[in-house]
């Protein structure tokens, strides 16, 4: 619903997102996987407590959580609740509350292993369905070219000026790839399923053939945006995929189909949600204080933290409404303000071995207050709460651009600070550089095989055809 909303207003722009995923998932796969695999890892913020300190580790940990209920779940609640008051007329709190109390009840249940389970079904729904529609409405609209006779050329450039309030070129090329880095290669929500890969090996052919899928939603998410534009001119904003769903250029049985495979993709996304925040509060914060605790009580723990979950977001659910129109905007505004920090501290924690254990924590923390009083002032602003005219500039400056200018912040500071908190030799946790290490490790034993050689053959596949899809909409 975001991405076609965000298409039938501004155009394929949007999906750049979606292709700079490609780079972050080839990186994950050749590089950083293998860190976490060998360093035996079940969570991204245990991965700053073996490469910091346990204090960095419960920060993150929180952050994560925190940013979950606001850019995961709230978020695919609201769109949720879009499409159900198209379908059934229900209120958006009426449908949020349904969606919650189904998708806990499996999550709950099942556990990772029922996410993981349902999730591949689901996907398989998704990708049909949405495929389905654009093909319906492509062939409503006269193809491809007859689209682009219907809409103005802006909307099929992928690349806009520095002065976009959206997608800013600069922001695309520079700022785009810091969140994208957090939310591929450090957010525990994607990289649950990299730790819980048999091995090395398969972990990277997962996140390649995720790369590949990446390339999909320009043409099965997005465009579906534009069609409904063409169509219906007055449908811009997240009610195009629902006009267009609920139109009558698909059969009734059809539209069933599409309907199940977005209800899919939502409660694929929660439950993964709801089973990521049990897994935090689970290793991150229950198990280091009960360290004899048997795997049966981790288990409990984990389903009785799920609960507690379901019944915070219930409390949340009122707050909705206050959610800006466009979601996918909202969504990578609200994580531009808390991933570059986070990014700053992996990248350099991946690169450097002497960045302080003590920098790194000051500059995580001071980061992310800088991040998530942007997030509060904005949402003060849109009710008219903010009149100083220098907040106002801070509020102004386009999220991408604010993500490029707090990761340079974060990491001078954090380089600065390490170099004034110097560690003896002894305390040096990194011996070498930690994507040495990883590429070293991904490496081993595998250069002669086939699966190597295929492997780097579709990684070099996939940059080819984004810099191909780039080339095009220029």
């Amino acid at each position: 619903i975001g991405l076609a909303g965000s298409g039938a207003s501004r155009g394929l722009a949007v999906a750049q997102f979606e292709l700079i995923a490609i780079f972050l998932l080839v990186l994950l796969g050749w590089f950083i996987s293998p860190i976490y695999k060998r360093l035996g890892v079940r969570t991204t913020p245990e991965f700053l407590e073996k490469r910091f300190d346990v204090n960095n580790r419960k920060i993150f940990s929180g952050i994560s959580i925190f940013t979950y209920v606001i850019t995961k779940i709230l978020v695919t609640l609201f769109a949720g609740g879009i499409l159900f008051n198209m379908i059934f007329g229900w209120s958006i709190f009426t449908s949020a509350v349904a969606i919650v109390l189904l998708t806990g009840l499996y999550s709950l249940i099942g556990g990772f292993s029922a996410v993981v389970k349902t999730q591949v079904f689901q996907g398989i729904l998704l990708i049909l369905s949405t495929i389905v529609l654009t093909i319906y409405g492509l062939s409503e609209v006269g193809g491809f070219s007859g689209l682009q006779e219907k809409l103005p050329s802006s909307y099929f450039q992928m690349f806009k000026p520095i002065s976009d309030p959206d997608f800013p070129w600069t922001g695309i090329i520079f700022g785009a790839p810091i969140i994208a880095f957090w939310y591929w290669c450090a957010d525990h929500y994607i990289v649950q399923r990299v730790l819980g890969a048999k091995s090395i090996d398969d972990a990277r052919r997962g996140t390649l053939f995720t790369a590949f899928l990446k390339i999909l939603p320009l043409f099965v998410l997005v465009l579906p945006g534009l069609i409904t534009v063409a169509l219906y001119p007055e449908a811009k904003g997240d009610i195009a995929y629902p006009t267009l769903l609920m139109s009558g250029i698909i059969p009734v049985g059809v539209k069933g189909f599409v309907i199940a495979g977005f209800l899919a993709a939502m409660m694929s996304s929660l439950s993964a949600s709801f089973n990521s925040i049990a897994a935090l509060y689970t290793l991150d914060f229950y198990q280091p204080k009960h360290p004899n605790a048997s795997e049966r009580t981790l288990v409990l723990v984990g389903r009785m933290s799920t609960v507690m979950i379901i019944f915070l977001v219930l409390l949340f659910v009122p707050f909705i409404k206050l959610m800006n129109s466009h979601i996918y905007i909202f969504l990578q505004g609200t994580q531009a303000f808390i991933s570059a920090p986070i990014a700053a501290l992996f990248v350099f924690g991946f690169l450097f071995k002497k960045i302080h254990s003590k920098a790194a924590l000051i500059s995580l923390v001071s980061g992310e207050l800088i991040g998530i009083s942007r997030f509060i002032l904005e949402f003060m602003a849109n009710s008219g709460s903010v009149s100083n005219k220098f907040l106002l500039q801070f509020i102004q400056i386009n999220y991408l651009h604010f993500t490029i200018y707090l990761f340079l912040g974060t990491s001078l500071f954090l380089l600065i600070l390490s170099s004034v908190l110097k560690y003896a030799e002894e305390e040096v946790k990194l011996k070498n550089n930690f994507f040495a290490i990883g590429y070293g490790l991904s490496n081993k034993g595998l250069l002669v095989s086939a699966t190597y050689r295929t492997q780097v053959l579709l990684s070099v596949v996939l940059l080819i055809v984004t810099l191909g899809i780039w080339y095009l909409f220029v």
